[in-house]
């Protein structure tokens, strides 16, 4: 019996094997370490200016903060936040299906289909939302959360066809090419191989384009739309609490990035239990076995 001797790998080739980079010296780690630390003091040094400066001027007084206590200003805020959240929904179950539709128009083979939807693609995408949204609520004369939601849904719908588009062209050509040799139809083909695969790459560019929605919402109080920011800005503006426009901005803004925490924090629950769903969970194959010769076989 012959013995097969196996040399262990150094040290050395092992961080040549992991490594992206070459490795930091003694020298380079202590300057890595002096430039946290300077860094650290200076965002440390910033935050006590801000922190003096609202104590300087008064913003933790008792009377700025009283109005909070007040039942119908929490009523006022939850029905603002409310109201946020409706024009969010609104906004973006329509901008998911204005963004697919206008995405297969843009993928049509109908070269007519294909340069209608590719004009408003890139018509709406170039328009500034507030613009679109005055335009609905003043030339139009709609009511303030439907101009709100149209011209929330217009913009985000064109951005997040290019989305789907690009996302569905990413697919490896192979797929598709496959999917036609079985037999299947083109929407077949964009139906069940194309868009679940393309769909995992683009859940995060979809919730980043979501979250920028839900902060476009604050942008209905300018068309006296009572949203969130609109109630904010109603306590803020009041004489008899001395405008307590700096407790409004700290209490308001943790809500708004705690909203879009919680949507970030979904999209990768949601990527997560799709790397475990059984149909996209990778099968064991078993090892190939010596079959049955053929006649006339050695």
């Amino acid at each position: 019996m012959t013995k097969t001797l196996t040399r262990k790998p150094s040290r050395a080739s092992a961080s040549e094997a992991t490594a992206l980079y070459d490795i930091p010296g003694p020298v380079t780690r202590r300057r890595h370490l002096m430039y946290g630390i300077a860094s650290t003091v200076v965002i440390l040094a910033l935050f006590g200016w801000i922190v003096y400066l609202l104590f300087d001027t008064d913003q933790f007084t008792a009377q700025k903060w009283t109005p909070f206590e007040y039942k119908g200003i929490q009523e006022l805020l939850l029905r603002g936040l409310g109201n946020t959240l409706k024009a969010f929904a609104y906004a973006a179950v329509l901008s998911l299906a204005l963004g697919a539709v206008l995405a297969v128009g843009r993928l049509s083979e109908h070269r007519v289909l294909r340069w209608i939807s590719t004009l408003l693609v890139e018509f709406f995408r170039a328009m500034p939302v507030l613009v679109m949204i005055f335009f609905i609520f003043v030339a139009l004369k709609v009511q303030p959360l439907p101009a709100l939601v149209a011209g929330l849904t217009l913009y985000n719908g064109s951005v997040l066809a290019e989305v789907f588009r690009t996302g569905i062209n990413a697919v490896d050509r192979g797929q598709r090419e496959a999917a036609y040799a079985l037999g299947m139809r083109k929407t077949q083909v964009t139906t069940y191989v194309l868009a679940p695969q393309a769909v995992r790459a683009m859940l995060p560019t979809i919730i980043s384009q979501l979250v920028v929605a839900l902060k476009d919402t604050s942008l209905g109080y300018l068309i006296t739309y009572e949203e969130f920011l609109h109630a904010g800005k109603l306590i803020a503006s009041n004489l008899d609490y001395d405008l307590p426009f700096i407790p409004v901005v700290m209490v308001i803004s943790p809500i708004y990035i705690g909203m879009c925490m919680l949507l970030s924090w979904f999209a990768t629950w949601v990527a997560k239990r799709q790397r475990r769903n059984l149909k996209t969970r990778a099968v064991g194959v078993a090892p190939a076995e010596p079959g049955t010769l053929l006649p006339g076989g050695q």
